[in-house]
Order: C-alpha cells, then structure tokens, then sequence
C-alpha cells in the first residue's frame, strides 16, 4: 500500500548536536593559507577564520530555527522517498499555486523572506490578484526529505516528485520557479508538461553553445560578455566535477568538519568576486542546515546522477520567465531561446545574483508577479 500521509514537523535540533558543533568549531584547524590568502586558490583562511568566530559567538541558530517554524512544514513519502516541504496556502481566493525550488547549495529557507509577499501580497504593497499559494519542498537529498532512497535522483526524477506532491496537495495547475538546481527541475517540469503546469520562471536557463560557428553570427557585444562570464563561471565551480565524480569521497571530510562544510559553499560568496549580497548569518543559516542534516553526500549527489544520465537534447516547449541577476551565471538569450521555444518573459538586473531570493527578495517577488500575471499564465 502507498503511504499518502501527510505529517507536521517542525525543525528542533537537538542541544548535543549545538554542543557537538561548538566544540567542533573551537578545535578548528585551517589549512597553511594560499601565497595571497585571497579567493585564487579557493576559499581562504582569513574569511574562514572571520566567520567561524562569528558562527561561534554571533550566530543564532534557534533564532533561525524559530523563524523557519513561523511557517507550517510536514512531511510525506511519494515512492518511498520521505519529502519535507513547507506549505501556505493563501487566503485569497483563487490565488496561483506555485513550486518555489531552491538552489545547491542552499535550502528550503532561501524563500523564508518571500513567502509572507508572495501568499498576502495586499499586506506587502501588492495587490490581491498577484496572491500565490506557496509550495516549498526540500529536494530529495537535501535538508529533511531524507534519508535519500536509492539511486537515480535526477533533475527528471525529482520534478516528477515534486507534481506528485502538488496533486497530492489538491493542486490540479501551478506554476514553478527556481535557480540553479530549482532551475534545472523547473525546466523538467517544463518538458513533462504536466497536465495545468501554467509556466517556469527561472534564474538561469543553462544553454551552452554547440560548437556551430553560425551560433555565434547573430551575438552583440553583451552576448560575448555573457560568455566570458560563463567561462569565468565554469573555471571556478570546481565542485560540480567533483560531485559528478567523487561525491562519496569529497563528503568524507565535510559530514566530519563544520569548517569544511562552510569552505565548500564557497558559492554562497560567488566564489569570491566580490559581488554577492548574501549575508553572513544567511550564510550560516544554510550552512548550519547542511551540517545538522548530515546531507552534503547526498545533496551533492545529484551532480552524479545528471553526469551519469543518458539522454537526447530535448527542446522546452512551455511557457517560460527568465530573470537574470547581474552577478550571477549569464543566460545567453539566443541559445536559450534555441533550447526553449516559449520564452515570454525576460528581465534583467543591475545587481544581485545566484541567490536572488536572499539578496534580492523584494525585486524577485516583483517579477514572480508580472510573471504570472499575463493572462497565459493564469
């Protein structure tokens, strides 16, 4: 029989493991620093040291476990696999359903700021008609939609967990949005087309040229900067080959080190460049999350699972949004519109970037509406 259950929960991390991560903390050992001790050579000991005394003498994390449980949170299995997600219907009338997908490698909680605006946007400077039902699962993997059952969690398999639940929530039509990992499940979503999907608005739509010299006839001056940028991106995101390779190996160190796993989100930082606006305590929150859960082996495993699949180009027909952060992973709109056929919407930002629900939550919320607001996708 299948367990359709549907259970609160609430987060409450037990004191010993607050003590154990402490004491952790107070027994660090940094690595012999870099010849410049800057973001060259990765994340570098005077960040690290900086911010392990603030995650020890600053940093609340009943505080932020508090504010997590200011929203209702249950759990239920779909196929076995346990599934943690936060849900707040609206109470206005026909208000849009709508999947919030966060990224890796942070959480559920990137959203906590938008829900309140996007479920009663009347109470934030909004108008009625712009009222969402808010869904936000953890990925299988991540957080507490875990332990991970088996193997083959794909991008596929997940965006398949997540229409399970919204129709086991009641929800015959919705719509998605996400960045990076959320992204790459939003388009899934947008090439099953489940029955009422109602449209993707994503961060990065992740197109990439075919090596065809006539791609690059039609590109302006921005293009080309948007793909100096891309490879930028890609020079320095040294993580996503080792979770497609090793991620068994590489969570040895972190699942035994605070300290590791808070060196390993280096994106948080956008690897250093200087331009993230994400705070240290919204750093700490997602790293703190990682480290309680234990999850950074399978988190990281979906990069093994989408290196390993086997699967032909396939071309998103459904109604699309794209909103691109100026420092974060450049969409090139050409390719991206060679990849997806229905690309609506598209805007752009003069500042935040890969973690526009913490850095820029209010101007996200804003394009979620006009988004959703056109008549094709209601």
């Amino acid at each position: 029989m299948t367990n359709t259950e549907i259970r609160p929960f609430r987060v409450d991390i037990p004191q010993a493991d607050l003590d154990d991560l402490d004491e952790r903390l107070a027994r660090t050992r940094l690595p012999r620093p870099a010849p410049t001790d800057d973001w060259e050579y990765g994340t570098p000991n005077s960040y690290l040291g900086e911010t392990v005394e603030h995650w020890r003498t600053e940093f609340d994390w009943r505080a932020q476990e508090a504010r997590m449980n200011e929203f209702p949170q249950y759990l239920t299995e779909i196929d076995g696999q346990t599934v943690h997600f936060v849900h707040v219907p609206s109470k206005v009338e026909g208000a849009t359903p709508l999947l919030l997908l966060h990224t890796y490698p942070g959480s559920f909680a990137e959203f906590l700021d938008m829900i309140g605006p996007l479920t009663d946007p009347v109470a934030h400077g909004g108008d009625a008609e712009d009222a969402f039902s808010v869904v936000v699962p953890s990925i299988p993997g991540f957080g507490f939609s875990t332990p991970l059952v088996g193997r083959g969690w794909t991008m596929r398999k997940v965006a398949e967990t997540v229409d399970a639940l919204m129709r086991r929530l009641g929800y015959d039509s919705y719509g998605s949005h996400g960045s990076d990992a959320g992204s790459m499940i939003s388009r899934e979503l947008g090439l099953m087309r489940p029955e009422g999907f109602l449209g993707l608005h994503v961060l990065q739509l992740f197109s990439f040229p075919t090596g065809d010299p006539a791609e690059f006839e039609n590109l302006g001056p921005k293009d080309y900067a948007a793909l100096e940028h891309m490879r930028w991106f890609q020079s320095v995101g040294g993580y996503n080959q080792m979770n497609a390779t090793r991620p068994q190996t590489v969570s040895v160190g972190i699942a035994d080190s605070p300290v590791g796993q808070l060196a390993y989100s280096e994106l948080f930082n956008n690897f250093g460049d200087g331009t993230s606006l994400v705070t240290p305590d919204q750093i700490l929150t997602q790293v703190s999350l990682y480290w309680f859960t234990n999850t950074q082996a399978t988190a990281g495993r979906y990069h093994f699972e989408e290196a390993k699949a086997e699967r032909e180009p396939e071309v998103n027909r459904s109604r699309t949004g794209v909103a691109v952060f100026a420092d974060d992973f450049k969409s090139v709109r050409a390719f991206a519109e060679r990849d997806n056929s229905a690309v609506e919407h598209w805007s752009e930002f003069p500042d935040g970037g890969h973690f526009a629900a913490l850095e820029r939550p209010d101007v996200l919320v804003g394009d979620l509406r006009t988004f959703f607001r056109a008549p094709t996708g209601r």
